[in-house]
């Protein structure tokens, strides 16, 4: 009896011990496979779930990819952690990452980082910038133009910034933000953003740029608009700070005795052409509002012509006075000023034997 008992405790023990070493050796391979396929490895991987993947597919992109250990496991695991649905959305994965954390991930939709850098550059237009824009996000040119010439939501844009006024509304106007819409390097979200939440961004940077003359603007003897208008000519028209100062001090006192401006640049904005297109005489005479080389344009152009940078803002803002009514660029892009009609044809001339007349 007694060696009975001890063969079925003997035998038990054995069972015990088999038992035992079977949820060793199954936690072991279970935490082996969870485990990171490389612990040291942090390099992002792209995952790409598209809608309507099954959990088999996923299994095979990641192990594809060799983001897990094993296909089969990927499969189990799925079953015995009870998530009702894999998120379609693209993922960052490491494969320093287990296969609990990814899981998880997919699991709860903790997509990639989806958002967007677009750097719109200074002295472009708006039509530059709604080009761009159709190239780097879901929203077409043509949509983004409608925007900003909706008058519902320009009224509204006014009421919310300072620098905007009625100026922007004038008829003759083509876009209305032009010139405001500073530029500069700015982040989003994703591709999915609305034409409002980019322009509200640029617009917020313009006020911030601003506020620090608001004053010198206000006090000023021209209006906002006005400013904006004279800056994004000097934008176009110079090159550095120094040389755009010596510009708006020629379009200043060209104001100041009633004569036309002159400038080049408004008749390309007025004509809709980019700056190597060649103008003719019917461009330069065009009685247009943007046009100041008509002879008969005394003033300055209906609106800016240009996103303005910081460096033409200080420049139109705070101009050297001169005695100046001319200026002319070369070739090299070195600007020359000059008092009077006939040393500015001489000049001209001048460039155009040494072969440095910019046309």
């Amino acid at each position: 009896m007694k060696k009975r008992k001890l063969k079925k405790s003997v035998k038990g023990c054995l069972i015990l011990v088999v038992m035992g070493l079977f949820l060793i050796a199954t936690s072991i391979i279970y935490c082996y496979l969870v485990s990171p396929v490389d612990i040291n490895d942090n390099k992002d991987i792209e995952v790409n779930i598209k809608q309507g993947m099954h959990t088999r597919d996923i299994g095979k992109l990641l192990k594809e990819k060799d983001l897990i250990k094993s296909y089969s496991f990927f499969l189990l695991y799925g079953k015995l952690n009870n998530c009702s649905s894999l998120k379609a959305a693209k993922y960052n994965v490491k494969k320093s990452m287990s296969l609990e954390e990814i899981y998880d991930d997919i699991c709860k939709g903790n997509a990639a980082n989806e958002s967007i850098n677009l750097t719109f550059k200074e002295g472009k237009r708006i039509t530059d910038y709604a080009e761009l824009i159709s190239k780097e996000t879901n929203i077409s040119k043509e949509d983004f133009l409608n925007t900003v010439n909706n008058k519902t939501y320009l009224k509204e844009l006014i009421n919310k910034y300072w620098f905007l006024n009625n100026d922007i509304l004038n008829e003759n106007i083509y876009y209305p933000l032009e010139g405001y819409l500073f530029p500069d390097t700015y982040n989003f979200k994703s591709k999915d953003i609305t034409s409002e939440e980019i322009i509200e961004k640029l617009l917020e940077e313009e006020g911030n740029v601003l506020s620090k003359y608001k004053s010198k603007i206000l006090d000023g003897k021209h209006t906002i608009h006005e400013y904006i208008t004279l800056a994004s000519m000097a934008e176009l028209e110079g090159t550095n700070l120094e040389n755009r100062k010596g510009i708006i001090s020629v379009f200043e006192n060209r104001l100041k005795i009633g004569m036309n401006l002159g400038s080049d640049v408004t008749t390309y904005y007025a004509e809709g052409k980019s700056m190597s297109e060649p103008l003719d005489a019917k461009a330069f005479n065009n009685l247009n509002s943007y046009n100041t080389r008509n002879k008969s344009f005394k003033t300055l152009p209906v609106g800016p012509i240009a996103s303005v940078s910081k460096e033409s803002i200080e420049a139109t803002l705070y101009y050297d006075p001169s005695d100046y009514y001319y200026f002319v660029a070369d070739s090299n892009k070195k600007i020359y000023f000059t008092k009077t009609g006939t040393e500015h044809e001489a000049l001209v001339t001048k460039l155009k034997k040494e072969g440095k007349w910019l046309w």
